[in-house]
């Protein structure tokens, strides 16, 4: 059985700063309930499932961050992290490393999904990995999970 984290961005709206439009920083993630007894690492995964081309479209990529309680923004896009932590990140839809903002078409608000993985291991995976390698990496590691969206719309 999987155990839940609670999930938080402090709005619902996602503001500029945090999209093409702005500076394209990372948002500040708060997180509940990551139980460091079972949680050795955590990955995250940013997805806009209203994407034109399919829903599959890919923001961010960050695993191996030790268990905290929050994310703070700004996360420096290199393969390897070294502050506020240490963590990996992988190439996005974009074909960057780390995250890359909302930047929809012009039109209705896309929700874009914020989903955080709670592992029992830290994972042997290379920076600079796709969606599909981490979640391969991952499979039966999972031991905690959670989710929140927020909105973007030009």
């Amino acid at each position: 059985m999987v155990g839940k984290i609670s999930v938080e961005i402090a709005v619902l709206k996602l503001p500029y700063n945090y999209t093409c439009d702005g500076d394209d920083i990372s948002p500040a993630i708060t997180l509940g309930g990551v139980d460091a007894s079972v949680t050795k690492s955590l990955a995250v995964i940013v997805n806009d499932p209203d994407e034109p081309g399919g829903g599959d479209f890919t923001h961010w990529l960050i695993w191996n961050i030790e268990p905290v309680r929050i994310i703070p923004e700004a996360i420096a896009k290199e393969p390897e992290v070294s502050f506020p932590f240490a963590a990996r990140q992988g190439k996005n839809s974009f074909g960057r490393i780390g995250y890359s903002g909302p930047c929809p078409p012009k039109g209705r608000d896309h929700r874009y999904e914020f989903k955080v993985f709670g592992l029992d291991a830290v994972l042997d995976l290379q920076a600079g990995a796709e969606k599909k390698a981490l979640l391969q990496a991952m499979e039966g590691h999972v031991v905690q999970y959670g989710e929140t969206y927020v909105l973007y719309g030009r």
